[in-house]
């Protein structure tokens, strides 16, 4: 088996990637809300299997979506881009059933800006040891 140059040995980097969702929704779980979590999830097994899901619904339903909301897209200057974010996040629980809740609407815009927020600087501290 030949080495590729351009090809690092080790671990994926979509495992990394799905760890590091999975490792945020848990840090967000923990963030309070009107008297409960944020985000509320049973487990580190199920925020596993919740940032799989997550990432399977970002990966072929959100660009539907964004396409159909581009007029809102442009009319808002890209803010929009906030609420289909919530709904992708919405519907990942959703299909998670009770194992992954969020407590409503606007807990899901919070959690999915907190998200974005926590897995960039976990991606950023694990570019860093690298």
């Amino acid at each position: 088996m030949a080495y590729n140059e351009n090809r690092q040995r080790g671990i994926p980097k979509w495992v990394i990637k799905w760890l590091v969702n999975a490792l945020a929704l848990l840090i967000v779980s923990y963030v309070p809300y009107r008297g409960l979590t944020l985000v509320q999830i049973d487990g580190a097994g199920t925020a596993l299997i919740a940032a799989a899901v997550l990432g399977i619904v970002n990966t072929f339903i959100r660009p539907i979506f964004m396409i159909f909301s581009l007029p809102m897209q442009v009319l808002t200057l890209g803010l929009f881009t906030l609420v289909v974010n919530a709904l992708m996040l919405s519907l990942g629980a959703w299909l998670m059933g009770s194992a992954f809740n969020i407590p409503g609407f606007w807990a899901a815009i919070l959690a999915s800006l907190l998200l974005s927020i926590v897995s960039s600087a976990l991606n950023r501290l694990i570019r860093r040891d690298s």
